[in-house]
């Protein structure tokens, strides 16, 4: 197992579909790419730009041809899900883009994406690619409860704003299985362990709350994490939801105690076990943009009152 290699998911009742490990970050087991290889093939969310050839070869490896692609599906505009659409828009000449409303305009012109990116992940920014911009006549913007046909499968669309504003989760009802985009979390398949995610600027507890409740109402038998494959649904989401409360709970009470937004990051820090997972530098990365985005949204709450 290692990153470009690909996968057919097995899990529940899934058939037609594949997932790559696309080495964001050079970490392997955190970035997959779905290819669902329907009657008109689709491909579910598309890395950061780097390494697109491995999704091209996977293509090729299941012997789908670049034509007959019909849509790229970013969960949202998140460059870490959305930053090879205008690599991928370049090779699959007869492939939409479908995405949320509020991000397309971010696609067409992705300027403040990248401010905004470079803003939250820091040096990090090395891992990824200038983004190309994508056609505006290839765009389908979606919205909720909008409805893909490929054929022999249908893909449902459901807005999940918790995460940022633009994020949908697909619900494909032929493979009882939900693409969850950020919104329950990362996945981590050897430690079998589901972690927080919460970076900044648009990190919002109750409707993150909410969002892992919709995809729970689906009654998913599998949940297909882009951070990183699938599971069984089992208790994840039920588990999330009681994590995601903890979390944002143990940063406020760092800040009370500690004051200083460094400090609160300092103290996570030094408390994380995310190293053994994916390497001390992508560990560290991760614990200091998700404690970022609660302690931005700690702040919202503040000013409100």
């Amino acid at each position: 197992m290692g990153i470009g290699d690909v996968y057919e998911v097995t899990t529940g009742d899934c058939s037609d579909l594949y997932y790559v490990d696309t080495g964001m970050y050079d970490v392997p087991q955190y970035g997959a790419v779905y290819i669902l290889d329907a009657d008109r093939p689709a491909i579910v969310d598309t890395g950061i730009g780097t390494r697109y050839e491995n999704i091209l070869d996977a293509l090729d490896e299941l012997d789908i041809a670049r034509e007959d692609v019909e849509y790229i599906l970013p969960t949202h505009i998140h460059l870490d899900h959305a930053g090879g659409a205008g690599y991928l828009a370049e090779e699959l000449p007869n492939a939409t883009v479908g995405v949320h409303e509020i991000g397309a305009p971010h696609l067409v012109d992705p300027t403040r994406l990248v401010e905004g990116t470079k803003q939250a992940v820091g040096d990090a920014w090395e891992f990824y690619a200038e983004p190309k911009p994508v056609p505006e006549d290839r765009i389908r913007e979606l919205t909720d409860s909008d409805v893909i046909d490929l054929g022999n499968h249908t893909i449902g669309v459901h807005h999940a704003p918790g995460h940022a504003p633009h994020q949908v989760i697909f619900h494909d009802p032929r493979n009882d299985a939900v693409f969850t985009a950020d919104a329950a979390g990362i996945y981590h398949q050897d430690a079998d362990r589901v972690l927080i995610t919460s970076p900044p600027p648009n990190f919002d507890l109750e409707q993150c709350i909410a969002d892992v409740k919709l995809i729970d109402a689906l009654q998913p038998s599998t949940l297909l994490y882009a951070h990183y494959g699938p599971a069984e649904a089992d208790t994840r989401l039920e588990d999330y939801a009681k994590l995601l409360n903890e979390w944002v709970e143990q940063i406020a009470l760092a800040k009370d105690e500690l004051g200083d937004d460094e400090a609160v990051i300092a103290h996570f820090l030094d408390a994380t076990d995310l190293d053994e997972l994916w390497g001390e530098r992508k560990a560290r990365d991760e614990v200091s943009m998700n404690v970022n985005g609660v302690l931005l949204a700690l702040s919202r709450r503040e000013s409100a009152k």
